[in-house]
């Protein structure tokens, strides 16, 4: 029996459903309280777009990140990001080969599919440039020469937001890279009392914790998503909403600096990442409302008198989603 065409896209939707189902469960079997952070990081990866979060130590960001590739069976590498730390380090080097008597190029640990790059505001800021062409173009180019990344390259960058001793702000072209700022929160009482279970029960098997993530998802099946994902219909009205709440925020009273044209592109397609993630063919409004705030929190900037008075980027948001009006 042969199915026609919009039953076969509802069965794939439903597909990506329960995949993105399992992937949370799983990595949740781990992570404990932070269902927010997963779905985020989950949806930039459907998107095809990096996260930076943000949280105080010891609330798992690593541990996310790892999660997230264990569980969609892609290449992890870290970097530790350090003030001495050189962009050759992170891109690669050509090294003379005496044998063949020609140089050699070795891949730096930029090359994987989802890299972790930790403390990133500790590099200077000529180590930070280093990862711009790569976010942006999926490419690294090292004595003139192009060398593609990997297909699902992913960067998750992680930063201390009370520890300044020793860090460099990241410049606001490197930000706007990012597709999401996502926070990670201290957890619930409940959910680090079961983190505590947990770790009891295992033992000396605790140091591990990441190992006991079951692959969810092939990387053949997870650019599959992605692809349907990009597709999704997202119809004129919303694309006006889209870029009236960016266009809004270029004046708003309380913020020196409005969203990007990027964050136009990158807020419709996390949209679409997260409607293929619910099981539809298709963007609302609220897709659109709940990702507003880690599209554009790291976009914006507040005014002096802003900060003085108490103001966040979130605030701001909430009053910029209050300007516009919901297409019907």
């Amino acid at each position: 029996m042969n199915i026609e065409p919009e039953q076969k896209h509802n069965s794939d939707s439903s597909s990506d459903r329960a995949l993105a189902d399992q992937i949370q469960q799983q990595m949740q079997t781990v992570v404990s309280g932070q269902e927010s952070a997963i779905q985020g990081l989950l949806t930039c990866l459907i998107a095809g777009g990096h996260a930076l979060l943000e949280g105080v130590p010891g609330v798992a960001k690593t541990l996310l990140v790892k999660c997230l590739a264990s569980a969609t069976d892609c290449h992890y590498s870290r970097i530790q990001f350090t003030p001495d730390l050189m962009p050759n380090d992170i891109t690669g080097v050509n090294i003379f080969d005496q044998k063949e008597n020609r140089f050699q190029f070795r891949e730096g640990p930029i090359f994987g599919d989802i890299i972790l790059a930790d403390e990133i505001n500790r590099a200077p800021a000529k180590t930070q440039a280093a990862l711009l062409e790569a976010m942006q173009e999926s490419q690294v180019s090292v004595d003139g020469i192009r060398h593609d990344l990997p297909e699902l390259f992913t960067v998750v960058a992680t930063q201390n937001p009370v520890d300044y001793e020793g860090t460099y702000p990241l410049p606001e072209a490197q930000l706007d890279r990012f597709l999401m700022k996502l926070h990670v929160p201290y957890p619930s009482a409940d959910a680090e009392l079961e983190m505590l279970r947990r770790i009891h029960s295992l033992g000396d098997d605790a140091k591990n914790f990441e190992t006991r993530i079951q692959v969810v998802i092939s990387q053949k099946e997870l650019a599959a998503v992605r692809s349907r994902a990009r597709a999704l219909r997202v119809e004129p009205p919303l694309m006006q909403y889209i870029v009236d709440i960016i266009r809004q925020s270029r004046s708003l009273q309380n913020l020196s600096l409005g969203a990007s044209p990027r964050a136009t592109v990158m807020l419709m397609e996390a949209a679409k990442a997260l409607a293929a993630l619910r099981a539809k063919d298709y963007v609302t409004p609220d897709e659109i409302q709940m990702l507003a705030y880690p599209v554009l929190r790291h976009r914006i900037r507040l005014t002096p008198e802003a900060e003085v008075e108490g103001l966040s980027p979130d605030t701001c948001i909430e009053e910029l989603l209050q300007q516009v009006p919901i297409p019907r």
